[in-house]
């Protein structure tokens, strides 16, 4: 089968857009295929509700998106991708008189922090006053970093548990707001390197925010497929790839996929070592996610979660940390950890005049049909009493369907994987070039890759380069 393309890429989220953009950047002919009607895997807007009431579908507030060295160079802003930013990027509501916040100043945010002032500040100050160099690093497979020195402390940290590394603080708020971060994590708070996300989330909030886009997650896929157009990418949807026999010829072929699919579309053409490799790769918890929309703003009795972008519905550290246990061990928690957001406060294109939209999750065992919406309500009436009063409407997404509604969600699972200490690095199969695969000139892009979940590129860039250097040599 003759194609007009040098490369072809089956998936067009994020990282697939990014592979398709570098690649493009290179000079290369590139063709992307998406099985959708619409482009932007986890990052999409739709009408999920009512009429004139945009939400996000998956991915809603994005510090990675900043942080990505990759984003950066493609000035996304050129292509009408506005941010919206909060002082206050985070609040924990723990009870009555308790609600830490994380704002964009870390001075400020550590004074609120009482005892723990000065033990939180030094752990952050050198991440985010060399946040370009960290990002550079962090978002990346494994290398020879730039920054040694820089590196090494990250990791010192980062190698610990969420437990561990709250051990450090005395207060009840600063240890909530630690297990409110390494809980986006989606392991458990006292397994190894919980506590990574936890930094990286606290120092992206004190250095680049933790904005959402104007318009809803789609505005991100919107210029991405706009950068993509101006470098002359093409693209083809509503088409359903079941095998790589399915495609047209070329040079290359990026799969935002994760393992799985890869299995099941290239079949025998694995060699046995790499299916069984792609066969053991483990998926984590899934996620139960609502979208509302609402007469009026959510009535938190706190008014620094009215001002927050982003709120963390769990209370203290242990009730947090029991919530992921629960999952973990395949229950379903009574009072789960709730991630929670309420753009259209902020964003007035996201609701019809004095309307608004929220939009939540709490995680749940892979693959999980279970209904949480009373479980995820209680947890937002007990810091916002009379929420339930304002519901105009309410759309839902069970484990299941989320994986029904994107293939690459396994079972729910959003991050592409379980991201611990045996598949940090080794996303799917290796640390050493984790993107190529035994098939000629067949690639993985997907957040099954380095440096994995979250809404940044960098795994498609980094594919694309290996990509690149695999043409390089033929």
């Amino acid at each position: 089968m003759r194609s007009d393309s040098d490369a072809v890429v089956v998936g067009s989220g994020p990282n697939g857009l990014a592979a398709a953009i570098q690649l493009a950047r290179q000079g290369l002919s590139v063709l992307v295929i998406e099985a959708a009607s619409t482009l932007g895997g986890g990052a999409r807007t739709s009408e999920l509700t009512l009429p004139g009431f945009r939400h996000d579908v998956c991915s809603a507030v994005h510090p990675l998106a900043l942080a990505s060295p990759f984003f950066r160079s493609l000035e996304l802003e050129q292509h009408r991708l506005e941010w919206v930013h909060r002082e206050v990027a985070l609040a924990h509501p723990i009870d009555d008189t308790h609600c830490p916040s994380l704002k964009r100043s870390l001075e400020e945010t550590a004074q609120s922090l009482g005892a723990d002032a000065a033990s939180y500040a030094r752990l952050l100050r050198r991440f985010v006053a060399r946040h370009e160099d960290l990002w550079a690093d962090l978002l990346a497979p494994v290398h020879l970093p730039g920054h040694p020195l820089l590196y090494a402390e990250f990791g010192r940290h980062a190698f610990r548990s969420a437990q561990s590394l709250a051990g450090r603080f005395t207060e009840k708020t600063t240890r909530a707001l630690v297990a409110g971060l390494a809980a986006h994590s989606m392991l458990r708070l006292d397994a190894p390197v919980s506590a990574a996300v936890a930094l990286v989330l606290a120092a992206a909030a004190h250095s680049v925010g933790w904005p959402f886009p104007k318009g809803g997650a789609g505005r991100i896929t919107d210029a991405l497929v706009a950068c993509a157009k101006s470098l002359s990418v093409t693209f083809e949807t509503n088409r359903l790839i079941q095998s790589l026999h399915d495609l047209p010829a070329s040079r290359l072929i990026m799969l935002d996929l994760t393992p799985r699919q890869l299995v099941k579309m290239a079949g025998s053409a694995l060699d046995f070592s790499y299916r069984s490799k792609l066969e053991s790769y483990r998926y984590g918890p899934g996620v139960f996610k609502i979208d509302w929309a609402l007469s009026e703003p959510t009535p938190f009795a706190s008014d620094t979660c009215r001002r927050a972008g982003t709120v963390h519905l769990g209370g203290s550290f242990e009730e947090i940390a029991e919530s992921e246990r629960a999952v973990w061990a395949q229950r379903h928690p009574d009072k789960p950890f709730v991630i929670f957001t309420q753009p259209s406060v902020f964003d007035s294109t996201r609701a019809p005049e004095g309307q608004h939209t929220a939009w939540a999750y709490c995680h749940v065992p892979g693959g999980s049909e279970f209904d949480m919406t009373e479980r995820i309500e209680n947890q937002i009436e007990r810091f916002a009493p009379g929420f339930r009063e304002t519901v105009l409407a309410r759309h839902t997404f069970n484990a299941s369907r989320m994986e029904s509604y994107n293939a690459n969600y396994v079972g729910g699972d959003i991050n592409g994987g379980v991201q611990d200490w045996r598949q940090l690095f080794r996303r799917p199969t290796s640390i050493f070039d984790p993107y190529k695969t035994p098939l000629q000139g067949v690639f993985l892009c997907s957040s099954s890759t380095p440096p994995g979940g979250g809404v940044h590129g960098m795994c498609g860039y980094h594919a694309a380069r290996s990509a690149l250097k695999y043409l390089a040599r033929r």
